[in-house]
C-alpha cells in the first residue's frame, strides 16, 4: 500500500550559513506515504526586525521574526505553489510569529503550520491556520517534517494527493532556510481517520487511533535499537480472555486502571518498555490494558493469510476471527503494522523508517603556501 519515496536535495540559491558545523548530506528516505520530495537551499538575506508584534512566548521558547529573510522566503514558497499548481502551504516552525502577517503574505493558499508544542502555535487558529504539534523536538529534520505531512492526512488537514509546498529551517538551527514541493501518493501508508471510520467495529476512534499510532511508533522504533514484534487485541476483551493464557509474568497485573489508560503517554512509553516480552496485549474498547504477555489461542479454520506471514499474524487473524475484536500485529521483521478483523487484513502500515544518523562536517583546511 503506497509506494516508496526518494529524497533529493538540491540548493536553489545557497550561501555559507553561520557558525555552521555540519551539512546535510544527500539522503534517501524509503516512506510510502509520500511520492517525491526535492529540497532547496537558503537565502541570501540577513535576520533582522523587531519583535514588538510578535505573541509573548513561553519561557524558553524562541519567536519567529518575520524579518526581511522569513518574508523573502514565505515569497519563494508562494511563488513555487504558483508554478506547480500546490494549494497547500505547510510552514515548520520552532516558535510563534506574527499570524496575521502570516496569513496575509500566503494569500489565498491554505497555510499549515507545525511545531513541537501547543505554546508555540496559539493564536494561529484565530488567524484561520491550520495546526499540527508534533512533540518531536529532539528528533531530526527529516522526521519532523515527515511525521507533519503524515499527521495532516491523518486528521484530514492535507488531502492524500495533494501538492503542498513545505518551508522549514534544514540547514542552520532557528533559521528558516529551505523550501520544497512535495506530491502525496493518494494511496498513503498512513491510516486516515476516514479509513478506521470504515471498519464496522464497537471499537471508538480515538481509542484505535491510540493504539495503531502506539504500533507504528514501536514498529519504527524498536527498543534499545532493536526491532521488536507484537500484538495488539484491542476490544471484546471477555471473549478475547476466554482465548488467552498467560506467557509468563503478567507485568500489568496488580496495578489500578488510571495506570493502565493508554491515553496517559507515560503508559504508553511503559508498554514499549514490556513488549519485547513474547505474547499479546489485551486492550478493552476504552482503552485501558487489561492484560499483557498473552499467549492467544483460537481456531486456524478457513483461515487464508499471505506467504511470509509468521505464527504471531496467524494468531492475530484467528482471534480476530473467533470473536470481534482488531487484531493490530507488529512484524518484527520489517515494522509494518497489520490490522485484522474477522481474519483478514483490512489495513496495512507502513512505518517511517529508523532514524537517522547524521555524521559531522568533514573538512580540510587549505595548506598554507611556504
Amino acid at each position: 500500500m503506497g509506494t516508496d519515496m526518494a529524497l533529493r536535495q538540491e540548493p536553489i540559491a545557497a550561501v555559507p550559513p553561520k557558525q555552521r558545523s555540519g551539512r546535510i548530506p544527500p539522503i534517501e528516505v524509503a516512506l510510502s506515504a509520500l511520492s517525491e520530495y526535492d529540497a532547496a537551499g537558503t537565502s541570501p538575506f540577513v535576520s533582522a526586525g523587531p519583535l514588538d508584534s510578535l505573541p509573548l512566548p513561553v519561557s524558553g521558547m524562541k519567536p519567529q521574526r518575520f524579518d526581511a529573510q522569513f518574508a523573502a522566503i514565505l515569497d519563494l514558497a508562494a511563488k513555487l505553489c504558483t508554478k506547480t499548481d500546490a494549494g497547500s502551504l505547510l510552514i515548520m516552525l520552532e516558535g510563534p510569529t506574527d499570524w496575521e502577517k502570516l496569513r496575509d503574505k500566503a494569500g489565498d493558499l491554505q497555510v499549515v503550520v507545525a511545531a513541537d508544542t501547543a505554546e508555540e502555535l496559539a493564536g494561529a487558529d484565530e488567524a484561520g491556520l491550520s495546526t499540527i504539534v508534533l512533540n518531536m523536538a529532539d528528533s531530526p529534520v527529516i522526521e519532523r517534517l515527515t511525521q507533519a505531512l503524515l499527521t495532516g492526512v491523518a486528521r484530514e488537514v492535507l488531502a492524500p494527493g495533494a501538492r503542498l509546498v513545505v518551508v522549514y529551517s534544514g540547514f542552520e538551527v532557528d533559521t528558516i532556510d529551505s523550501v520544497s514541493y512535495i506530491e502525496l501518493d493518494e494511496h498513503l501508508g498512513r491510516l486516515t481517520a476516514r479509513d478506521l471510520r470504515q471498519l464496522e467495529t464497537s471499537v471508538p476512534l480515538e481509542t484505535l487511533k491510540t493504539v495503531i499510532d502506539l504500533a507504528v511508533e514501536i514498529g519504527r522504533e524498536g527498543r534499545e535499537g532493536k526491532p521488536i514484534g507484537t500484538m495488539f487485541v484491542v476490544g471484546d476483551t471477555r471473549k478475547v480472555i476466554q482465548h488467552c493464557q498467560p506467557a509468563g509474568f503478567d507485568p500489568v497485573r496488580g496495578y489500578n486502571r488510571a495506570e493502565r489508560d493508554l491515553h496517559d503517554p507515560r503508559v504508553r512509553e511503559a508498554i514499549k518498555e514490556i513488549a519485547v516480552l513474547d505474547g499479546a496485549f489485551v486492550i478493552s474498547a476504552e482503552g485501558f490494558v487489561e492484560k499483557a504477555a498473552q499467549l492467544v489461542d483460537a481456531p486456524y479454520a478457513n483461515l487464508t493469510l499471505s506467504k511470509g506471514l509468521g505464527a504471531r499474524h496467524w494468531a492475530g487473524a484467528a482471534i480476530s476471527k473467533a470473536t470481534s475484536a482488531l487484531a493490530i500485529v507488529i512484524s518484527q521483521s520489517s515494522g509494518t503494522v497489520r490490522l485484522f478483523q474477522s481474519g483478514e487484513v483490512m489495513l496495512r502500515i507502513e512505518p517511517l523508517r529508523q532514524a537517522m544518523k547524521w555524521k559531522d562536517f568533514d573538512y580540510e583546511p587549505p595548506v598554507e603556501a611556504e
